[in-house]
């Protein structure tokens, strides 16, 4: 069984894809785009995430973070300068993997992974007014007429069991 393995193999050992993913993320954060496979795309896709959240913390930890797993020290301060900023005001959601098609030697799917470039637009919450008193009269709008309509409040009255008064 599986509990508790995430991430995909991918045919490597375990410092091979740790490597390939080092370069990966390096790549793709100096180029903003990168072409690879799927299931490396999906997997790039979390760890690229990660290291533009530690670049929107911003400070000297976060920093080190990002420069124990990223291989050059000019991509770290193009991520912390450049990259981080664009998203503050985005919760996640800073890739988009765009599917292309198979691969003509090995038939293997292939997909474009980029950063996102559009404004994030946060959806509006709304507000719920609180109840009005029950007196008051509700103005409904039908047929282009303004009708008043009055609420009751229906207070329910004290009922008593008389078979448990014996």
């Amino acid at each position: 069984m599986r509990h508790n393995k995430a991430g995909r193999r991918l045919g490597r050992t375990t410092s091979h894809r740790v490597a390939m993913f080092r370069n990966m993320v390096t790549s793709f954060l100096s180029h903003g785009r990168i072409t690879t496979t799927d299931a490396k795309a999906k997997e790039l896709r979390s760890i690229a995430e990660k290291m533009i959240t530690l670049g929107k913390r911003g400070d000297l930890h976060a920093l080190r973070q990002a420069a124990s797993y990223i291989r050059e020290k000019s991509v770290v301060t193009k991520l912390f300068n450049d990259i981080a900023p664009r998203y503050t005001d985005r919760q996640g959601g800073y890739t988009r993997i765009v599917k292309l098609g198979l691969r003509p030697g090995d038939n293997a799917s292939m997909s474009i992974i980029e950063l996102v470039t559009e404004p994030c637009n946060p959806k509006v919450k709304k507000v719920v007014a609180p109840a009005k008193a029950a007196t008051q009269p509700v103005k409904a709008v039908v047929a282009e007429e303004v009708v008043e309509v009055a609420q009751t409040k229906v207070a329910e009255a004290d009922e008593t069991c008389e078979a448990k008064e014996d």
